[in-house]
């Protein structure tokens, strides 16, 4: 009987034993998939559809120069010194039947093969969960929260750009000479919440119009607008209630400063950058067209020469 027993137990110990290592290999596999520098359209078979979904709309759904802000995401675990991250799991714990962590350790080594000696060995964890009798890549080092809230963020603050623009086109651009279509540019200064369902929003903001030649936006017309829009929520849609201008002439720096208070040399250094406010144009004329699919790469003003619509990252 006793022998019977010590059977048993070396059997289930073998078996668990069998099963760590099964667990340990499948999270070695799964390394391979961590987004480095991209996210590879393969990593969608190794990875939970949530986890995969909110990857995917990170590197691919949002304005480049948004997810571009947040280096975590496009250099999980190398940075951006040219080194290849080494995998080694640690260990595995199964905190269920269907879920589990694992421990990894990364040390960057060159394309060569050799390490690089000042770089740390730094420690990872990888949840882990099965999936129709597969386990899968759940999240990495809680990202999946951080992309979660990232998305919410960004998805509040273009709604916000949307209802300014909406309303430029709607009370501003009837009043200068039409082209084809208004695309404005808005160049935040700041914003304040003051509680969920109001903020304020101080800017820079532009109107221009243009006409469509051959694969070139012409400038028909444009100006600015600087002030700061209040906007309240209705219905959970952010709408323009009130927009406080500052005035022209002579009275356009003592109003700037009435408005744009602790603000107004933010406002002032971007207002009369040129640099600045052409590359955010360039950048949102960008974006318009993507998201529009015009088949359209360049802009012109009247008399200049025009200028490449160029992707966030190119300029």
């Amino acid at each position: 009987m006793r022998k019977y027993l010590f059977c048993l137990v070396l059997a289930v110990a073998l078996a668990a034993c069998q099963k760590t290592r099964t667990l340990e290999e499948r999270a070695a596999e799964l390394c391979a998939y961590i987004p480095d520098h991209e996210l590879l359209e393969k990593s969608r078979d190794y990875m939970t559809e949530d986890f995969y979904a909110v990857l995917d709309t990170m590197f691919y759904r949002l304005p480049a120069h948004e997810a571009m802000d947040h280096e975590w995401l496009y250099y999980f675990v190398t940075g951006n010194g040219g080194t290849i991250a080494d995998y080694e799991v640690i260990k595995v714990e199964q905190t269920d039947k269907n879920h589990a962590v694992a421990t990894i350790s990364v040390r960057q080594k060159w394309e060569d093969g050799s390490f690089d000696p000042d770089s740390d060995v730094e420690e990872y964890t990888m949840a882990m969960e099965r999936v129709n009798g597969q386990w899968l890549m759940a999240d990495f080092d809680g990202h999946k929260a951080d992309c979660i809230r990232y998305i919410a963020n960004n998805r509040k603050e273009q709604a916000i750009r949307q209802a300014i623009s909406d309303y430029l086109l709607r009370e501003i651009a009837p009043y200068y000479l039409q082209g084809e279509i208004c695309i404005p540019t808005l160049m935040i200064v700041a914003e304040d919440e003051y509680e969920p369902e109001s903020l304020s929003v101080w800017g820079d903001f532009w109107v221009f119009w243009y006409n469509i030649a051959g694969d070139t936006l012409k400038t028909v017309s444009g100006g600015d607008h600087p002030g700061m829009m209040a906007i309240r929520y209705e219905n959970n849609q952010p709408q323009v209630v009130d927009f406080e201008r500052v005035e022209d002439g002579a009275r356009f720096t003592p109003s700037a400063k009435r408005i744009f208070s602790g603000r107004y040399e933010i406002f002032i250094n971007m207002h009369s950058n040129e640099c600045v406010r052409e590359a955010v144009r360039c950048e949102q004329l960008y974006e318009y067209v993507l998201q529009n699919g015009l088949n359209v790469h360049y802009y012109q003003d009247y008399g200049w020469e025009a200028k490449q619509i160029e992707s966030p990252g190119d300029l």
